[in-house]
């Protein structure tokens, strides 16, 4: 099979050693606008072409689930016009990406308090959802309203609630019943996390599924990475070698 423009980018190496699962901490789209002396909503606007950019390069890879931390449940305290613009960026992009995400067939899913999100924001990502669901190549997963301890909470709520009905022991809860009451119990856990910026914290995302997740952070801001930057985050995971807590 010939080789993809992405996969060009990789080594023989990495290209035999694919993360089925990546997820990725989008930060920087504020700095990259600070430094250029534009609004930050400019960042976020530039932020867009870099996700385009990044889907479709998984997409290519052969990548099967890309999770991407878009919104979470602190940016609710940013400005209310940053939030109002904010959510018309994400409502715009999901109408306009249609046809991309269909001729690179890409699936569409969210995870989070989708409920919070503003009702048109929730009625296009129903529509999208739905007009992209035939597709079975990568499955791109928009954390939208997403906090890593709200879904732990959230499946704490779940779980003692079929305690209480009596349709769970406690003595058989496991971890596989609070990985199966969680916002990704559909999926795979991610087996490489990446964040851009520099900053070396994870930020509240997917607590519990990155346990043993590889993590790669760069410096670059997140409006500057494209293909080459996701190549070589591709190629330093492929370097490690993962023990799961064994030798």
């Amino acid at each position: 099979m010939p080789a993809t423009a992405a996969a060009a980018h990789l080594s023989p190496e990495a290209r035999a050693n694919l993360p089925k699962h990546i997820a990725i901490i989008m930060d920087g789209n504020g700095r990259w606008a600070k430094k250029r002396g534009l609004p930050r909503v400019e960042g976020h606007r530039q932020g867009a072409e870099s996700v385009r950019a990044i889907v479709r390069a998984a997409g290519e890879l052969g990548v099967r689930y890309l999770t991407l931390y878009a919104f979470s449940v602190e940016n609710w305290n940013r400005p209310k016009d940053e939030v109002d613009t904010l959510m018309k960026y994400l409502a715009r992009f999901l109408k306009n990406e249609i046809g991309e995400l269909n001729r690179n067939n890409v699936r569409l899913e969210a995870i989070g308090q989708i409920w919070r999100l503003p009702e048109f924001v929730q009625e296009q990502l129903k529509k999208s959802k739905a007009a992209l669901s035939h597709n079975n190549g990568l499955t791109l997963i928009l954390s939208l309203s997403y906090g890593g301890r709200t879904e732990i909470v959230d499946a704490v709520r779940e779980i003692s609630g079929k305690v209480k009905e009596g349709r769970l022991d406690p003595a058989e809860i496991n971890e596989r019943t609070v990985a199966e009451h969680l916002y990704t119990r559909l999926w795979p856990d991610p087996d490489l996390l990446i964040r851009t910026s520099g900053e070396l914290r994870i930020s509240n995302f997917l607590l519990w599924q990155i346990s043993y997740a590889e993590f790669v952070v760069t410096d670059t801001l997140w409006p500057e990475f494209r293909k080459p930057q996701f190549c070589a985050a591709l190629e330093e995971y492929t370097r490690r070698h993962r023990r799961f807590g064994g030798l």
